[in-house]
């Protein structure tokens, strides 16, 4: 994810902000900085926030736990000490940055956009969502497909003390602390120029550090839930990319290759509805992302939380469920160059 975030949105990329330079305009960097400012500026220690009777209980609840989840992660799951995640900012919107991915007509790239500590991503980052929309309008003019996706939260790598943000709050308090696991495990180690791998290692921390936050709460392991029914749906969309992929790979006119694109994305609405009533019920939590007007950039973020995380698990398993040994091992992963890291990660799939 969450509204209909996946694990997508709601675990958004990292960003990084004050240290970027070079390939925009000085507008585009200038509203990046002003806004992580403002974020900067209006943190408050969560304590405070818990100790005010005059705060939300439920908010203050809500922190309360997630505190415990924050001493939970460095004490158990040996993620960074630091002041992330324990102070807390309320920014009055539902998002806190407005991400615009844009992809060629016929083609499933995107148009990546890189910066000197964070790599290159798939996206441009914007606190205005006005901003965002003019962004998108523009790249729409110049014949893109393009999508534009609410953040509720990001990393900054540890540049920053990450705070929580109003914005995760409407996640319910499970999810808040899974967050606070993913998020953390980005700050312990980032791969430049490599999403796939950065947001595979960090979601297999969230998953194997909220089984052992359950565990060590006395609550039993989780059942077939919103987070089975959102893999299935994610290997919906890949498949749907799958398809598309291989259409843009023949030698079509464009007038041909329309047709079939439309044709495509029916099809995944028609497999989406059948696997809705068929097996989940009638569960309709997307709907709304169905049904909305479908293009190449809207499948961009799908599967790049989970392609290597049987992966991880593998490597996991063989460090015996060390810890320490476990990041000391992706480290060394993270070390290799990108075609080797990849092969090395396909091995760990192939032997697990």
């Amino acid at each position: 994810m969450t509204s209909f975030n996946l694990c997508l949105w709601r675990r958004c990329l990292p960003v990084v902000i004050l240290f970027l330079s070079g390939c925009s305009s000085v507008s585009y960097y200038s509203q990046l900085a002003t806004g992580q400012l403002r974020l900067l500026e209006a943190r408050e220690p969560v304590t405070k926030v818990i100790d005010d009777p005059s705060r939300d209980p439920k908010l203050r609840e809500q922190l309360a736990q997630a505190q415990r989840a924050r001493t939970f992660a460095s004490e158990h799951l040996h993620l960074p000490d630091n002041q992330s995640y324990r102070l807390y900012v309320d920014i009055g919107r539902p998002y806190v940055v407005w991400n615009v991915f844009a992809t060629g007509e016929f083609s499933l790239d995107p148009v990546t956009h890189c910066f000197p500590i964070a790599g290159c991503v798939a996206y441009r980052g914007y606190y205005d969502q006005g901003s965002a929309r003019g962004e998108a309008a523009l790249q729409k003019l110049a014949g893109m497909d393009v999508y534009v996706s609410g953040v509720e939260a990001y990393s900054t790598l540890g540049w920053f003390n990450d705070p929580i943000l109003s914005s995760m709050m409407n996640w319910g308090s499970e999810r808040l602390m899974t967050l606070i696991f993913h998020e953390l495990a980005h700050q312990r180690f980032y791969v430049k120029d490599d999403s796939e791998f950065n947001e595979s290692y960090a979601n297999f921390v969230e998953q194997e550090g909220t089984r052992q936050w359950r565990t060590a709460r006395g609550l039993p392991p989780q059942t077939f839930s919103e987070s089975q029914r959102r893999d299935q749906f994610t290997q919906l969309v890949l498949d749907a990319r799958e398809r598309l992929k291989q259409l843009y790979a023949q030698p079509l006119s464009a007038e041909v290759m329309r047709e079939r694109k439309a044709a495509e994305f029916e099809r995944l609405r028609r497999d989406y509805r059948q696997m809705r009533d068929t097996q989940w019920a009638g569960d309709k939590r997307y709907d709304a992302w169905v049904n909305a007007p479908m293009n190449n950039a809207r499948l961009l973020p799908f599967g790049l939380y989970d392609q290597w995380v049987p992966a991880f698990a593998a490597l996991f398993k063989q460090v015996n469920g060390d810890w320490v040994a476990f990041y000391q091992a992706v480290e060394t992963l993270g070390g290799l160059p990108k075609d080797e890291r990849k092969a090395a990660l396909e091995r760990l799939i192939k032997e697990a």
